[in-house]
């Protein structure tokens, strides 16, 4: 791939007035086209996967690469990837609509045309794979990884027709390292994680600010577009993608001018741009500002400052999308030097503990919860599925006979401790449930008088759980019956054993709290003997 640089490009009022031009015809296609294509595609991916139903449409699946393709090409300073990765998950989801697949499976075909996206792009399929993972799946299942990963090992296939073969920027630096070196790395992380949180928060502080401008937000971009025609005049480099400034901070001499120039023009100009509601990927911004960080705080540290640029580049990544591994393995993937991984994880984790403790959210989910959704990516196994019917069900369970007069059980219904009884029968098995509610409807009625209990509520398909089920299981016969409780029958002979309430299950989640708050310690000092 031929990247072009703009080191030499030479200052006028055309650099300035493109990015403009370009930030008005963005704001025209978001207004008159969709507004969805503002902004750099990574959260609206996320919000259409938790409340859209992984819908997407076919105008953003059109728009949003051309809107990208004006905001770069007219000097925006964004990477391709996040567009990329919208309009692939665009193709994924408008796939599945063809058909009829249910939520989760568009989410599947969604996430893998995204996955597939950022492969073509940047020839790293497990990163991809990772970064699905850990921003959109919101799960870890085979139903859904499996296709992921097929669909970044078919891009992966397709790329070097495309784009040619190799890592993106190769690099093999010299890994000798103090004793002390993997403090260093992580020291890196904690300086990537104070500029992410900044980064971040400077971008929401912005947006208000933009949001106050007394003038329609379709605007908006040409404004961010003069703000970015101004910096370029300032360093021309840091106008468009850069990926020719990633390989040089990775490998090319530099000076200390240059690199804190990109540092702070870039930064300054993609905050401004993206807070305007232009259109533009975000990690290739990222990158070279981590790996700007990284060089000029490398030159006080040993070995090649390209080194600490990488583990800047990975840390930022990490940390500002809160997705460590993907940071981690990305930065090994562009480079293909598997040496470096334990570098580059150290890095990407600290950066990571660090936004973690100074942010609630995101550069990502942070948008979104300003819309009202607040999202967590954590991912945790099921309580649920992990306890069992016989840990949480009630044992003493008051019953009522089948053979029991119809007046007899609307005095005991009206004189007991309970809202819903279970009938048995005489061989103490589950035959229905019968409720106040309907013994007030029966004495309404009248005409009961020589019916019993069991004529009235015998089911046949009446849904009970089992001992030994996981309480998993049972909540989904509930849901399906529309039911509060469950008989508990013993499997073989069918006698009833318990009952499980909505009630019992809220205990699961009361296990699940006190096993995460209560401390004790279990390994006691010994007390000496008195003499």
């Amino acid at each position: 791939v031929h990247t072009l640089s703009l080191a030499h490009l030479k200052p006028s009022l055309w650099m300035v007035a493109a990015p403009a031009l370009g930030g008005l015809i963005i704001g025209l296609m978001a207004r008159f086209g969709s507004e969805k294509i503002r902004g750099h595609g990574i959260p609206e991916a996320i919000e259409v996967i938790m409340i859209g139903g992984s819908r997407m449409s076919l105008k953003v699946a059109i728009l949003k690469p051309i809107s990208s393709a004006i905001s770069i090409g007219t000097g925006g300073p964004f990477g391709a990837e996040g567009p990329i990765i919208m309009t692939g998950g665009a193709l994924g989801s408008l796939f599945a609509q063809f058909f009829h697949l249910s939520a989760a499976e568009r989410k599947t075909l969604l996430v893998a045309g995204a996955a597939a996206g950022m492969t073509a792009i940047f020839g790293t399929p497990v990163a991809a794979v990772l970064m699905a993972v850990e921003l959109l799946l919101f799960e870890w299942r085979p139903r859904s990884f499996i296709p992921v990963a097929a669909a970044a090992l078919t891009a992966t296939c397709w790329r070097p027709l495309l784009f040619g073969s190799g890592p993106l920027f190769p690099f093999a630096p010299d890994l000798t390292l103090p004793w002390w070196g993997l403090i260093a790395c992580v020291g890196i992380g904690v300086v990537a994680g104070l500029q992410s949180g900044l980064l971040t928060k400077l971008l929401y502080m912005l947006e208000d600010a933009f949001e106050r401008v007394p003038i329609h937000w379709m605007w908006l971009p040409m404004i961010g577009g003069l703000f970015v025609g101004l910096g370029g005049l300032v360093e021309p480099r840091a106008l468009g993608v850069g990926y020719d400034v990633i390989g040089d901070l990775l490998s090319a001499p530099m000076v200390v001018r240059s690199v804190v120039a990109i540092l702070l023009v870039k930064g300054a100009i993609w905050l401004v741009s993206l807070a305007s509601g232009t259109s533009g990927g975000v990690l290739a911004p990222l990158l070279i500002l981590g790996g700007a960080l990284g060089w000029l705080v490398g030159l006080v540290l040993p070995g090649d400052a390209g080194f600490w640029a990488l583990l800047g580049m990975a840390a930022m990544l990490g940390g500002t999308m809160r997705a460590p591994l993907t940071g981690a393995i990305f930065a090994v993937e562009l480079t293909g030097d598997m040496g470096m991984l334990t570098p580059v994880l150290a890095a990407s984790t600290a950066a990571f503990a660090v936004t973690v403790l100074l942010m609630k959210r995101s550069i990502l989910t942070e948008k979104i919860a300003r819309r009202g959704q607040h999202i967590t990516r954590e991912y945790s196994v099921d309580p649920f599925k992990l306890a069992r019917v016989a840990d949480v069900m009630v044992r003493e369970v008051h019953s009522l006979p089948a053979s029991l007069s119809v007046p007899d059980a609307l005095r005991a219904l009206e004189t007991g401790d309970h809202r819903i009884y279970p009938v048995v029968d005489e061989a103490n098995r589950p035959v229905g449930l019968v409720s106040r509610a309907e013994a007030l409807l029966w004495n309404v009625e009248g005409g009961h008088q020589g019916e019993t209990l069991g004529d009235l509520v015998s089911d046949a398909s009446l849904p009970v759980a089992h001992p030994d089920d996981v309480v998993s299981r049972a909540v989904d016969v509930m849901l399906a019956n529309d039911q509060g409780r469950l008989p508990v029958t013993d499997r073989q002979t069918g006698v009833l054993v318990g009952l499980l309430t909505r009630k019992n299950l809220l205990q699961v989640r009361a296990a699940e709290a006190r096993q995460e708050d209560d401390r004790k310690a279990y390994f006691k000092p010994m007390r000496s003997a008195k003499t």
